[in-house]
C-alpha cells in the first residue's frame, strides 16, 4: 500500500509549504481540480523542484466524449506527472480510445479510472444512476479493466470485490481514508487504514487529516508505519 498525500489548500504557496514539511518521505501527491486549475503546471514543477523524486498523481477526472478525452490525455503526457484519472462513466470506447492514444508513449503515467465518487450515498448513487454502488463500480470497474485501464479510484469497501471480478493487479486508490478515526467531512464512504489494508486497498488517498494537523511530518510518518 502507498500514501498519496492531497495537495487541497487554498493557495499554491500553502500547498507548497506543506510539500517542504513532508518532502523526505517515500509518498504520493495528489493535485486536485481546484489546485491545476488554480496553478497550472507551475505547480506540479515547483513540486518537482522540491524532490524530483516526489510521484505525482494528477486528478483530474476526465469526462468527456471519446475524442476529446484521448486529446486531454495526450496532453497530460507533456505535464510529467506519474498518474491521472478519467471518469468510468464515459464509457468504455472513451477509456479504450485514451488508452489508445497513449500507446505510442514508453514510459506513460498510471491511467486510473473513478466508478463511485466517495461523496455518494446509496440514495444519491440511486438518483443518479438507477443502480446500488457496489453493483455499479464493480461494472465500471469491469469496463475499465477490459478497456487496458490499469485500476480505479473507489472506496475501499469496494476494492476486493474489483480485484476479483478484475485482477488482483488491476490497482485500487482510495479516497476519504480516515486513517485515525477523524471527522468523515464531505465524504460518505470513508474507511480506515486497517480497512483499506484487509481490502487489498494499492493506494490510499490522504487529505484533511495531513493538512490540518500541527505537525504534518509527524502524521505521514505514523501512517507510514502502519504499512
Amino acid at each position: 500500500m502507498q500514501l498519496c498525500v492531497a495537495l487541497d489548500l487554498p493557495s499554491q504557496e500553502e500547498n507548497l509549504a506543506l510539500v517542504e514539511k513532508i518532502k523526505y518521505y517515500p509518498i504520493w501527491l495528489k493535485v486536485g481540480l481546484r489546485s491545476y486549475i488554480r496553478d497550472g503546471k507551475p505547480f506540479i514543477d515547483a513540486i518537482k523542484a522540491i524532490n524530483p523524486e516526489f510521484k505525482i498523481f494528477l486528478d483530474l477526472k476526465l469526462y468527456d466524449i471519446p475524442n476529446t478525452m484521448a486529446d486531454a490525455a495526450e496532453s497530460i503526457m507533456s505535464l510529467g506527472v506519474d498518474m491521472f484519472n478519467v471518469h468510468a462513466s464515459a464509457g468504455r470506447k472513451a477509456m479504450y480510445e485514451v488508452m489508445k492514444r497513449l500507446e505510442p508513449y514508453q514510459n506513460r503515467p498510471i491511467v486510473l479510472a473513478v466508478t463511485a465518487l466517495t461523496s455518494f450515498n446509496e440514495s444519491e448513487f440511486s438518483h443518479v444512476y438507477g443502480e446500488n454502488i457496489a453493483t455499479k463500480a464493480d461494472q465500471l470497474a469491469y469496463d475499465a479493466h477490459e478497456a487496458g485501464l490499469d485500476g480505479v479510484v473507489c472506496s475501499a469497501y469496494e476494492s476486493t470485490s474489483i480485484k476479483k471480478i478484475t485482477s488482483d493487479t488491476f490497482l485500487t486508490l482510495s479516497p476519504g481514508i480516515r486513517p485515525f478515526g477523524e471527522d468523515a467531512g464531505d465524504q460518505e464512504r470513508v474507511a480506515t487504514i486497517d480497512v483499506a489494508h484487509n481490502e487489498k486497498v494499492d493506494f490510499i488517498v490522504v487529505g484533511r487529516p495531513i493538512y490540518k494537523a500541527q505537525n504534518p511530518a509527524e502524521v505521514v510518518e505514523k501512517i507510514l508505519s502502519l504499512f
